[in-house]
C-alpha cells in the first residue's frame, strides 16, 4: 500500500511536531512517522524535565497554535545571572546579569515543563485534519527525480516530494541520504533533575560555571526549579548511581542554601554531552532539522532554541516555494534553508565550544580572564542588552514565526 502527502517528517520529539504544525496550518499535508506510542504519553505525572525556551520560540509556539495550551504552566524567566565558581555563595566579584526590565521586548525566556509542552504539540497534531500521525520505524529511504518514499516496519511504503528528518544526533534519515557528521564528545555528562526548594526564586536563572562544567538552575511555577548540572562522565555516571538521599548530599554543597532546603522532584536523568554536525543540512528531497541537523554543548541553553530556529526557517522556506508552485523537495529549494541555517549553526556550535573550554577549567590566569570579561560586559549598558536579545533569540535574521507572524 502507498499513501502519499507533502512532507514527510521521520521523528517527533518536540522539532517534528512543531514543524508539522506549521507546515499544516499554511494548508500542505503532512505525514508524521515515530516509533513512540503517543496516546501513552500524559500530563499528570512530574517527572523533572523542562526547557528553557527564547522569547522567539514562544512567538514561534504561539504562531503555530500552541502556546495557550502551556503558558499557564509556563514560568516566565526575568532574570539571569551568570558567575564563575560555587553556586549560593553569593554574587561574585565579576557577574553578569540580564535583567528583563531593561528591554521592551519582555521576559528573556519561558520555562515549560515537557510533559505539557510535548503533550500540546501532540494534541495539536491528533486536531489537525492536514495531519496524519503513525506509529511505525522507516527501514528504507529512496529518491528519484521527482519523488520520495520510505519502508515502514510493517511494508507499508509512504511516498512524498520531501522527507524531513527529526530522527536526533543518531538520525537515520541522514544516514539513508549519504549524510556524515562532524563532532567530539566532551567526556561530560549533564545530570538533569528538578529540585523543590524553600525560597522563592522570583523567575531569576543562574548559570554557574564550576570546574567540572556549567551548573545551572532554571526557575519552574512554584518553588521548584530545574537543575542542568555538568561533571566528567565518570563522576557523573558514579552521582547518578547513588541513592536519592546521597544524590542529594553531593548536590547539597554545589548548589548552596541561597534558596533554602531543597529536595529532589521527580525523576533523575543523564545525557551524555557531545558536539556534533551534518555535514548538510539538505541534500536532495531530504532536509535535516533539530538534533538531526546538530547537537551542541548546552553551556548557552540553545539546543531546543535552535531546532525551533530551523522549523521556522525550513518551513518558511517551503511555504513560500509552494505557493509558488516549486517543486519543494528540489536541491535548490532546499538549500536556501541550508545556508539560512548552516552560518549561524556553525557559529553557535564554535562558541559553545569555546564556552566550553574557557570555563569548564580551575586555571586561574584563565578565570582572572574571564572575570574580568564578564564584568566589562556587565558594565557596558549596550553590550549588556545586546547579549539579552541574543540570548532571548529575538536578534539576528529571524524566521517570521519566531517573529510571531503567521506564514
Amino acid at each position: 500500500m502507498t499513501n502519499s502527502s507533502d512532507i514527510l517528517i521521520v521523528g517527533g520529539g518536540l522539532n517534528g511536531p512543531a514543524l508539522a504544525l506549521a507546515c499544516a496550518n499554511a494548508g500542505l499535508t503532512v505525514t508524521i512517522i515515530d516509533k513512540i506510542n503517543t496516546a501513552k504519553l500524559s500530563s499528570d505525572t512530574f517527572d523533572g524535565r523542562g526547557y528553557a525556551l527564547s522569547l522567539s520560540s514562544q512567538r514561534l509556539l504561539k504562531a503555530i497554535g500552541v502556546w495557550d495550551a502551556v503558558k499557564s504552566n509556563a514560568q516566565p524567566i526575568l532574570d539571569v545571572k551568570v558567575t564563575d565558581g560555587k553556586a549560593g555563595d553569593g554574587p561574585a566579584p565579576f557577574m553578569l546579569e540580564f535583567d528583563h526590565a531593561e528591554t521592551d521586548d519582555g521576559p528573556v525566556g519561558f520555562m515549560v515543563e515537557d510533559r505539557f509542552l510535548r503533550v500540546a504539540l501532540l494534541s495539536a497534531l491528533a486536531a489537525h485534519p492536514h495531519i496524519t500521525q503513525i506509529e511505525a520505524t522507516v527501514t528504507a529511504q529512496t529518491s528519484d527525480a521527482a519523488t520520495a518514499q520510505v519502508t515502514l516496519d510493517d511494508g507499508t511504503v509512504l511516498t512524498s516530494p520531501l522527507i524531513i528528518g527529526c530522527d536526533g544526533r543518531t538520525s537515520g534519515t541522514a544516514l539513508r541520504a549519504g549524510i556524515g557528521r562532524t563532532g567530539w564528545g566532551y567526556d561530560q555528562t549533564a545530570l538533569v533533575c528538578a529540585i523543590a526548594h524553600e525560597k522563592p526564586h522570583n523567575g531569576c536563572a543562574h548559570q554557574y560555571f564550576m570546574p567540572a562544567g556549567p551548573l545551572a538552575i532554571l526557575p519552574l511555577p512554584g518553588n521548584k526549579s530545574s537543575i542542568v548540572w555538568t561533571e566528567k562522565t565518570k563522576a557523573a555516571a558514579e552521582i547518578q548511581a547513588l541513592s536519592d538521599a546521597d544524590y542529594l548530599e553531593v548536590l547539597r554543597p554545589i548548589f548552596g542554601d541561597f534558596l533554602g532546603e531543597i529536595a529532589l522532584a521527580g525523576k533523575r536523568f543523564t545525557y551524555p554531552l557531545n558536539l556534533t554536525l551534518a555535514n548538510a543540512f539538505a541534500a536532495p528531497r531530504v532536509a535535516l532539522v533539530g538534533d538531526a541537523a546538530h547537537g551542541m554543548h548546552p553551556i548557552a541553553g540553545q539546543g531546543l532554541n535552535a531546532g525551533f530556529k530551523d522549523v521556522g526557517a525550513l518551513s518558511e522556506v517551503i511555504v513560500e516555494a509552494h505557493r509558488r508552485g516549486e517543486d519543494i523537495g528540489r536541491i535548490d529549494v532546499l538549500e536556501r534553508y541550508q545556508q539560512w541555517r548552516r552560518f549561524d549553526v556553525a557559529s553557535q556550535a564554535v562558541m559553545t565550544d569555546g564556552f566550553n573550554k574557557l570555563f569548564s577549567n580551575n586555571n586561574p590566569i584563565l578565570r582572572l580572564g574571564r572575570d574580568i570579561g564578564m564584568g566589562i560586559v556587565n558594565a557596558l549598558p549596550t553590550v549588556r542588552r545586546a547579549a539579552m536579545r541574543e540570548a532571548a533569540g529575538v536578534s539576528g535574521d529571524l524566521p517570521k514565526l519566531m517573529q510571531g507572524k503567521p506564514l
